[in-house]
C-alpha cells in the first residue's frame, strides 16, 4: 500500500502549548515524515506522510493534542504528492 499524505491546519489555542514539538514526537513514534508550522492567524500547518493507518492517528491525536491545548477545529486534505526531500519530521 502506498503513503498516505495529508495536510492538516489545527485551529484554537496551539501555539505557545508545545504543539509542534508534541505533534513531532507523536508522528517520530509513529514512523511519519513531514513538519509543523506555526501559521500567522494563530493556527499550526501540519503536513505528514506515511503508513495509512499512522497517518490517521496523528490526525486523531491533533483532535486534542498536548495537555495545553485546547483544538477548536482540525480541517484535513489528503495530498497526491509532495516533495520527496521530506526526512524525518521537522518544526517550521
Amino acid at each position: 500500500m502506498s503513503d498516505l499524505i495529508k495536510r492538516c491546519i489545527v485551529q484554537g489555542r496551539v501555539q505557545g502549548v508545545f504543539f509542534r514539538d508534541s505533534t513531532r514526537k507523536v508522528a517520530l513514534e509513529l514512523g511519519l515524515l513531514g513538519w509543523a508550522r506555526n501559521c500567522a492567524d494563530g493556527s499550526v500547518e501540519v503536513l505528514a506522510r506515511g503508513p495509512h493507518d499512522a497517518v490517521l492517528e496523528l490526525e486523531s491525536w491533533l483532535q486534542h493534542g498536548p495537555p495545553r491545548a485546547r483544538v477548536d477545529s482540525v480541517r484535513c486534505e489528503v495530498l497526491t504528492s509532495v516533495s520527496n526531500t521530506l526526512t524525518g519530521f521537522q518544526i517550521l
